[in-house]
């Protein structure tokens, strides 16, 4: 206002065009108010013309595929809802709606894949090879410990950044021709303050663990104990007892190890502990050992029954079989055929010859008890004052095999020549053949001092014969 009154003194103009001046160049204030009212007579306008959907917070926000079919159907929503229909007013509903999981991205109940079903041990390749000698040949199994399957890359053992996996493989080959046995390494799980921390190497069936592991070592690690077959100096080696499980759980290589290593590694936790076998098994997620369509890959190292460690692969291992394995392989030193793919120290053509061999040999086993224990008869009848009687219409072997301290009084003896039978079983299954009931023969009945009068006679009729020849030959 001081301006426009300089103005018109200045200018010695008269009302009319102060007045003029004015209108032209109005005060802030009344500028403001106007637009104030222009913009609050705009705005109910634009609420009716362009229904937008409400904004969804980020907690609830719907998933992308959702989003996608919004923008598909956005014509739909820009009409005037007093012209939509019913139907096109409950599909903007249904797709405004949040998520119904908690999840910032939920998934669609139609988008989500069945990774068993595709992957997992619901997948329809499950079971339909032959796993008997898959299982390349190999004297002895490094386990590098480094980080966790969730860190890994596709190939670990190449990758720049990991650089002790790196070197330690690049040795391995390196030094191949001088090596005194086939070695074969694999990444197992390796952390800080854990049973296996992050460096340490294990090796089978050495059964020994070398602690802390740099790349600055590799070399001379190569050369010492690899190579040389001596004992690392930089760390000592420490004897380790138990069984040890691995399970490949390596998906970034291959999604079928990722959906069925974790699921089996969580059911041995499970078993071991429900087992009561704390410190006594050991399980341990593991990189590529090869065979990936054969997942669940599991590697058992255990003594077998005469003491010695083994190194037992397994293929499509379910959950369901994990007690199987425990029970049988790891208590038992026994092997699960119909999983079994290999072992340690065999060509492929041995483990097919094995397995081959093991399955006659337990044919013959059944065919034997058929024939054998399960017609009536455990044994066959014999004459008065042998072991097998008659017993009503059936025989059974009523004399006792077991020694007198051994045989319990208060049952009867049938009782205790069960007892007896099933520990010369068991005896028996130890030296790889089956023992059948003994028949009675004519020498049994005899008592020791018929045979001392036997071998006499035998005797005098020989020191007879010989002098007779004598005689002869003198005449």
């Amino acid at each position: 206002m001081g301006l426009m009154t300089k103005r018109r003194s200045h200018r010695h103009r008269g009302p009319t065009q102060s007045l003029k001046v004015t209108t032209l160049f109005p005060s802030r204030k009344n500028n403001s108010s106007h637009k104030t009212r222009e913009m609050l007579s705009i705005f109910p306008k634009l609420s009716k013309q362009f229904p937008f959907p409400p904004l969804l917070s980020s907690s609830h926000r719907a998933p992308s595929r959702q989003r996608l079919l919004q923008h598909r159907l956005l014509p739909l929503l820009m009409a005037d809802p007093s012209h939509s229909s019913p139907t096109a007013e409950a599909a903007g509903d249904a797709l405004l709606a949040p998520a119904a999981s908690d999840g910032p991205e939920a998934v669609l109940p139609a988008a989500t894949p069945d990774l068993d079903a595709e992957f997992g041990f619901q997948r329809p390749e499950l079971g339909k090879e032959k796993l008997a000698g898959t299982v390349g040949f190999h004297e002895r199994h490094v386990f590098l410990c480094y980080k966790g399957p969730e860190e890994w890359p596709s190939h670990v053992e190449a990758t720049e950044s990991d650089r002790l996996p790196r070197l330690l493989a690049a040795a391995i080959k390196a030094r191949k021709s001088n090596l005194k046995k086939s070695t074969k390494l694999t990444i197992c799980e390796g952390e800080d303050g854990t049973e296996s921390s992050l460096g340490d190497v294990l090796i089978f069936p050495d059964m020994i663990r070398y602690r802390g592991l740099t790349h600055f070592d590799v070399d001379n690690f190569v050369e010492e104990v690899l190579v040389k077959d001596v004992e690392w100096l930089p760390g000592s080696a420490e004897a380790i007892r138990g069984s040890y499980v691995f399970v490949c759980a390596h998906g970034s290589r291959d999604k079928r190890c990722g959906v069925c290593g974790p699921a089996l590694i969580t059911r041995f936790k499970e078993e071991i502990e429900g087992q009561g076998l704390d410190g006594q098994v050991a399980v341990s997620a593991c990189s590529h050992v090869g065979g990936h369509k054969y997942a669940g890959n599991v590697i058992i190292f255990s003594s077998d029954a005469k003491g010695e460690v083994t190194g037992h692969w397994y293929g499509y291992v379910a959950p369901d079989d994990v007690p199987v394995l425990l029970q049988k392989h790891i208590a038992q030193g026994e092997i699960v055929d119909h999983l079994w793919r290999g072992q340690l120290g065999m060509t492929e053509e041995q483990q097919k010859k094995a397995l081959e061999l093991k399955h006659i040999t337990t044919e013959e086993e059944s065919s034997a008890k058929e024939a054998n224990g399960t017609d009536g008869a455990s044994c066959n009848p014999a004459p008065a004052g042998g072991c097998c009687q008659g017993n009503g219409g059936g025989f059974t072997c009523c004399q006792s095999d077991l020694p007198e301290e051994k045989q319990d009084k208060s049952v009867p003896a049938e009782d205790n020549h069960e007892s007896s039978r099933t520990e010369t079983d068991k005896e028996s299954g130890k030296k790889g053949h089956m023992k059948i009931c003994q028949m009675p023969n004519w020498f049994e009945t005899w008592e020791r001092k018929d045979t001392y009068a036997t071998l006499a006679v035998v005797t005098a009729v020989a020191s007879v014969f010989v002098a007779f020849r004598i005689y002869r030959n003198t005449n």
